[in-house]
């Protein structure tokens, strides 16, 4: 059996990041990923599909991305259902992200600034670069201009 879903869309707004009693961040986030073909009036349409992605990149995608920014996601469809509050029975269907990727530079939206096809380490690499770029308290326009210099990261900070 398999279940498995790829997607690259651009955020509906920004990700909505909380934390679990235990601690744990989840973010909430929608995707806008547009169909393949145009309607009859000559249209692309676009589906919003509601997705949901876990702990460290979970923080990382509400830290970095908003509204507008280009990702790809990595994961599975679920569904679930529970008890609304008017009492009638609530499904839901979401992709569960095992991996987010940023395909842009943050504010970079339509700007042309895509990096896609840089493989499964956009993810990390962006993440690293920009929070880099954050401490050191500049304001340069580009946060990624380093890329391809060795980065230093612990195991623990990989999110697989």
């Amino acid at each position: 059996m398999l279940n498995r879903v790829v997607l690259v869309g651009r955020l509906t707004k920004d990700p909505d990041l909380r934390y679990t009693a235990n601690g744990t961040a989840v973010a909430n986030f929608t995707l806008a990923v547009n169909r393949p073909f145009s309607n009859q009036q000559g249209d692309r349409e676009a589906d919003f599909i509601n997705c949901v992605v876990w702990r460290r990149p979970a923080e990382n995608l509400a830290n970095f991305m908003n509204k507008g920014s280009l990702v790809g996601v990595d994961g599975r469809i679920q569904t679930r259902n529970f008890e609304g509050q008017d009492g009638k029975r609530v499904f839901v269907t979401e992709v569960v992200a095992d991996s987010v990727q940023f395909l842009e530079t943050k504010g970079g939206s339509g700007s042309g600034s895509s990096r896609g096809g840089q493989g499964s380490n956009d993810y990390n690499s962006n993440y690293n670069q920009n929070q880099s770029s954050n401490q050191n308290q500049s304001n340069e326009s580009n946060p990624f201009e380093n890329n391809g210099e060795p980065i230093d990261i612990s195991d623990d900070d990989l999110p697989f």
